[in-house]
């Protein structure tokens, strides 16, 4: 497994923000926090790349947005937010060694945020940063190749998986104020703890579940049915509305 990762640019202050209020982000505990995020990827058998980012980007350590991979197919998203559109082309110049390149053209917008992918089923939250022309586009790309596609509303919440990943092969997490945690095709939804709502955002690789420190609560959860978690600091990240399946793209090798 490749993990591809962008750096913390210092201008991060300067994210886009659209549910959380603009505080300071101390840049260097957010470079420490993403330099301990790449090691637990390292631990758990990724190859981490690193890709550049310019400070005209203060949005580009949030890798995820720019791409979706399958095994497949790379799907070149074109982000929502108009000030993130610059930052495709260093990811797209990487992934076109491992995939053939799809593109999402205008009108469409897509954040790849909003692609949650269980199987050969893409859950895709549409009406914030992914409108419905993108979801048009990347229904027909992915189609083809034996994929289906569902379109879902997100509440309150950045992404789709702001609200809602997976924990393994038939249970999701989910904050259901932000999504309806039954349109999951039969799926078992642990909630997370109500005091923590950003908590449903996890990484799963292999069998081991990537997951902000932070979350002690929802942790507990988890491992109360036995989930194997990995737990990392994502204090500083996360006033950027960050989670930690944003901060890398994994490709199969």
């Amino acid at each position: 497994m490749i993990a591809f990762t962008r750096e913390v640019p210092r201008s991060l202050g300067r994210c886009e923000l659209t549910h959380l209020e603009r505080t300071t982000i101390d840049v260097d505990a957010a470079r420490a926090e993403h330099d301990a995020y790449e090691a637990a990827l390292r631990s758990l058998g990724c190859e981490v790349r690193r890709l550049p980012s310019p400070e005209e980007q203060p949005d580009a350590v949030f890798i995820e947005d720019v791409a979706v991979v399958l095994d497949e197919i790379a799907i070149v998203a074109r982000p929502g937010a108009e000030s993130r559109r610059d930052e495709t082309g260093i990811v797209a110049a990487a992934l076109e060694l491992l995939r053939p390149l799809a593109t999402i053209a205008a009108p469409g917008t897509l954040d790849g945020g909003d692609v949650l992918r269980i199987g050969k089923r893409l859950y895709l939250g549409v009406g914030g940063r992914t409108n419905e022309s993108g979801a048009k586009q990347i229904r027909a790309i992915v189609e083809p190749h034996g994929y289906t596609v569902k379109a879902l509303a997100v509440r309150g919440a950045l992404h789709l998986k702001t609200a809602v990943t997976q924990l393994s092969d038939d249970l999701v997490m989910v904050n259901p104020a932000w999504v309806d945690d039954t349109a999951f095709d039969g799926m078992g939804a642990l909630p997370v703890h109500p005091s923590e709502p950003f908590a449903a955002n996890a990484l799963l690789i292999g069998e081991r579940l990537v997951h902000g420190a932070q979350h002690e609560r929802t942790r507990r959860r988890l491992e109360a049915v036995n989930l194997r978690v990995v737990p990392v600091p994502m204090t500083e990240l996360a006033k950027a509305e960050a989670g930690v399946t944003c901060c890398s793209i994994l490709v199969k090798t």
